[in-house]
């Protein structure tokens, strides 16, 4: 199984061996090498103490001496050792009050939330140790918490998160157990970071099926926590195409939004959550959620910013929520698609395409009609890229200053003539010229604005 592991950590299980030490790789890197998963992280774990790391290695930095954790650069990779430990009481339910070095491994492996996480392999005879039957779980496809599930849930609130995580990502089952320890523990996320939060959602977002997460956090109540806006959404019927309340509909469209796409997926997940406080009817008694797009947009920022997300994720994400609505025809004009596109932004289109192609896939429509509806407008788009890229004001072939020399104020005025050039630009991309905008111009201010002219 070693030989699956890049040469280097064969390497550092000699200088440990030889130095009198034991040096093992543990956590996630075990599994997924059992599963046949991309590796990447390296975590190992070791009998010699922090400071006899420091005298194996050359450039060793403290990053977590405290819970015995040093860095250790060498052979051009960095490397987190942690010294075998005993926790102490989890009084904050982030990390233990206090640390005791071991030299036992299976004590440490035993203080780690999962089974699955809790293989280690020798560096230097490539035996694995597995106390806990994380390799068991593995071929049965079980999320398993080591022995109490309530008691690890205790520990660390955001064991519960990760608990859900990994039976998404894996489409592993929990173990009935720890599914029911989620419930009987779902306040101790409350004294979790929303940063830590955040982070956990992310790798949800980019498994291939994220709505098994949320499906997961709402059944244990730990939704409500989170997004309790989402979680409104549950039992909101819909009329006409949809064959899913409003919360299902998301989850759906969440899975349909691309994998690789964290702002889609994002925006496919929230994009209807303003539904609620939008809901009607209308005169046969059909729900109706006029204008729900912004109120979506509201909460959604709302959301993106208590979770800590970056303001330039926020702004894409509430940018696209804001358009998901739009109803193209065929009998738009070009000017009329040009005018969308230079509302919604050239560089977002292929985003909001993606996003209402998951929103079709979200209400039952895997193809059909609305899938050839976009992918008539996403060409029309194209053609008119192809004619002509000016779509704002900043793409006009005149500017305010050449407006002034010709006598047009600076202003609300220049602004008024400004925009009146750039819709005869989005009707017609060919007077996009100086010698045609310069005479529009002065002839839309004379006639149109300086009447005392």
């Amino acid at each position: 199984m070693l030989k699956r592991f890049p040469p280097i950590l064969s390497h550092i299980g000699s200088i440990f061996h030889n130095a009198g030490f034991q040096v093992f790789l543990v956590g996630g890197a075990i599994r997924n090498s059992l599963m046949n998963l991309p590796l990447s992280d390296y975590d190992l774990a070791t009998d010699a103490l922090p400071e006899d790391v420091k005298k194996l290695f050359h450039r060793v930095i403290p990053t977590g001496i405290k819970h015995g954790t040093v860095t250790v650069h060498y052979g051009g990779q960095t490397f987190e050792i942690t010294t075998f430990r005993v926790d102490g009481a989890y009084t904050n339910q982030r990390h233990p009050d206090s640390v005791s070095f071991s030299s036992s491994l299976p004590e440490d492996l035993r203080r780690r939330d999962l089974t699955i996480n809790a293989i280690a392999l020798n560096l230097y005879s490539g035996e694995l140790v597995d106390p806990t039957g994380g390799q068991r779980d593995i071929r049965e496809r079980i999320i398993r918490a080591i022995g109490n599930p309530a008691e690890r849930f205790n520990e660390d609130g955001l064991r519960l998160l990760r608990a859900v995580r990994f039976a998404c990502e894996l489409n592993f089952t929990l173990e009935g157990e720890t599914r029911r320890a989620l419930a009987l523990c779902k306040d101790n996320l409350r004294q979790v970071s929303w940063e830590r939060i955040r982070d956990e959602l992310n790798k949800m977002l980019a498994s291939p099926a994220p709505s098994r997460s949320f499906f997961i956090m709402e059944e244990a109540g730990l939704l409500p926590l989170i997004i309790p806006e989402l979680s409104r959404c549950r039992g909101l019927e819909q009329k006409g195409r949809h064959r899913f309340d409003v919360f299902e509909h998301s989850l759906h469209a969440c899975d349909g939004a691309p994998r690789d796409n964290p702002a889609v997926r994002l925006a496919a997940l929230l994009h209807d959550i303003g539904k609620p406080l939008t809901l009607g009817r209308d005169e046969e008694g059909l729900p109706t959620f006029y204008r729900h797009e912004e109120e979506s947009r509201r909460l959604a920022e709302e959301i993106l910013t208590r979770l800590k997300y970056p303001k330039a994720v926020s702004a894409q994400v509430c940018h696209l929520i804001r358009y998901h609505m739009f109803h193209y025809e065929s009998c738009w004009s070009d000017g009329a698609v040009r005018r969308f596109l230079a509302a919604v932004g050239i560089e977002n289109w292929p985003d909001l395409l993606a996003l209402r192609r998951a929103d079709s896939y979200g209400a039952g429509l895997k193809t059909g009609a609305s899938d050839e509806n976009l992918g008539e407008l996403d060409a029309r788009i194209n053609r008119a890229l192809e004619v002509s890229r000016a779509l704002t004001v900043k793409d006009l072939r005149i500017n305010g200053n050449i407006l002034a020399r010709e006598g047009i104020p600076k202003g609300p005025v220049m602004g008024r003539v400004i925009n009146f050039l750039l819709e005869t630009v989005l009707d017609d991309p060919g007077q996009n010229t100086p010698e045609i905008l310069l005479p529009l111009a002065r002839r839309f201010y004379e006639t149109r604005i300086n009447l005392k002219g």
